[in-house]
């Protein structure tokens, strides 16, 4: 693509006057770039971008785009904020790659990651061919990516989409994190459906407090455009319990459906029923009732299944094989996974790592436990520490037996983290055994029949991060083996 084409979108407040070159590929990466790139200076927390732009230029970079001007031997493009300019150039360059697709994005504090496995299958199900992106992996077709973050930045996001048009992808579903909607990462991306699922206590070492916390979700919705297509509509998918869907009611001119349990919603579950091995409930679309049978567990279980079903409704499945792939489901990978090798009592593996999400667990458990319920949790380095003492609290207050222990430290102490944990728990009960994996061979060893051991906070995570060193660490894995060396 002509570089002078690939600027137009940006609207410089001087029109650019260099050389009109072929930009073969674009690049925030210095050690990517290649003969013909466009070179992107990105101010990051620890690098510059713009101390690299030599570097690219060097590397075969055939322009430059800045925020200061720099002496180079090609063309440098000066814009105020080149995170933002990253957006417009990806769209362009890819080919605004979101038009062809049908894009529903979910954003929320938990279930973002169940919900859109949810709702890959049902679409999968219907026939249609699905991409994903989220928190465990990227899926285009039948390829699956690592990925680093829940949200890819902007550069990346819509290569990946032109991925997924090139591969004959129909239906993209992606998780929408917070951090991504306030550095706009998501800018340029169509959304024709944006779901949202709950609002609880997170992320606060970035958003500071819950209200700029619940801003940044909200952008979500007002970014669903502010016009009505017939041909291809607008949905806003909102949890009727939550209070925060009020506000992203507000923030929208899309259709509104909601979903919910307790209060009145166009989609909602009565009369549900949990055991430990599934859920029953009556789901009621407007005036019709359905029986619904699913192998999943819990009530936050019961929310993601309608935040999936109110979603593929809207894009135009029908309801009876939406249920059908509903109850098919057997579960998502470190989502109140089961670890069975045989034993009499039963192993959870839970990425809950927030208060609200553990708690969920936790009283999903008591549903059906009968005897002991241990559960072995610990806290992020480097994340929101006033979490650390409502975790611990939450453990005490509904497991029999809470053992703290450490998360992915990181770059902190891992005592330290513990102590901040034991803040406020006067007169509890519960034990600190710091090193993770001695931690679950601990409870796995005193386990009796009929106990439950939930291991929150990591699930399905192959690593333990202490210091700057990422160690192999699967809490399945460590937990089956404890349990076969009984």
């Amino acid at each position: 693509m002509k570089l002078q084409k690939l600027l137009k979108d940006l609207h410089l407040l001087v029109p650019f006057q260099g050389e009109d070159t072929e930009i073969t590929s674009i690049e925030n990466d210095n050690r990517k770039v290649q003969k013909g790139s466009l070179f992107i200076c990105i101010k990051g927390y620890t690098v510059d971008g713009h101390d690299f732009a030599e570097s690219a230029v060097n590397s075969g970079a055939a322009a430059v785009l800045a925020e200061r001007p720099l002496t180079l031997d090609v063309p440098v493009i000066l814009v105020k904020d080149t995170t933002r300019a990253m957006a417009v150039i990806s769209d362009a360059f890819y080919e605004q790659p979101t038009k062809d697709l049908h894009l529903i994005g979910i954003t929320g504090t938990n279930g973002k990651t169940t919900t859109s496995h949810l709702l890959e299958k049902i679409f999968a199900d219907a026939g249609q061919k699905t991409g994903l992106i989220g928190t465990m992996y990227t899926k285009i077709a039948d390829k699956t990516i690592e990925t680093k973050n829940t949200t890819p930045e902007s550069l990346t996001l819509q290569k990946t989409f032109k991925q997924m048009v090139e591969a004959g992808v129909d239906i993209a579903v992606m998780e929408v994190s917070s951090h991504a909607l306030d550095l706009g990462r998501v800018h340029g991306c169509d959304y024709d459906v944006a779901v949202f699922t709950n609002l609880s206590q997170d992320h606060l070492d970035y958003h500071k407090t819950m209200d700029e916390y619940k801003r940044a979700k909200s952008l979500l919705f007002a970014q669903l455009g502010n016009t009505f297509n017939h041909q291809k509509p607008k949905f806003a998918v909102l949890n009727a319990d939550d209070p925060a869907s009020d506000m992203y009611s507000r923030s929208t001119a899309a259709h509104v459906i909601t979903y919910g349990i307790d209060n009145k919603a166009d989609i909602q579950a009565k009369n549900i029923q949990m055991t430990s091995s599934g859920t029953r409930f009556d789901l009621i679309v407007q005036t019709e009732k359905y029986p619904i049978e699913m192998q999943l567990i819990g009530k936050f279980s019961v929310y993601n299944v309608l935040a999936s079903i109110a979603a593929s409704v809207v894009s135009g499945i029908a309801i009876e094989d939406v249920i059908k792939s509903i109850e098919g489901v057997t579960g998502v990978s470190g989502r109140f996974e089961l670890v069975n090798s045989g034993q009499d009592f039963t192993v959870i593996v839970d990425y809950a790592h927030t208060p609200d999400s553990l708690e969920n667990v936790l009283k999903t458990i008591r549903n059906f436990a009968k005897k002991k319920v241990f559960v072995i949790v610990g806290c992020g380095g480097d994340r929101d520490r006033t979490k650390r003492p409502l975790m611990a609290q939450i453990a005490c207050q509904w497991a029999t037996d809470p053992i703290f222990t450490s998360d992915n430290p990181r770059s902190e102490d891992p005592l330290a983290i513990l102590k901040e944990m034991e803040a406020g728990l006067q007169g509890a009960t519960y034990r600190i055994i710091p090193d993770r994996k001695e931690a679950i061979q601990t409870a796995i060893g005193e386990a009796s029949e009929g106990d439950v051991i939930l291991i929150a906070g990591k699930g399905h995570e192959t690593y333990q991060i202490i210091g700057n060193v990422v160690h192999d660490f699967d809490d399945r894995l460590v937990a089956r083996e404890a349990i076969e060396g009984r």
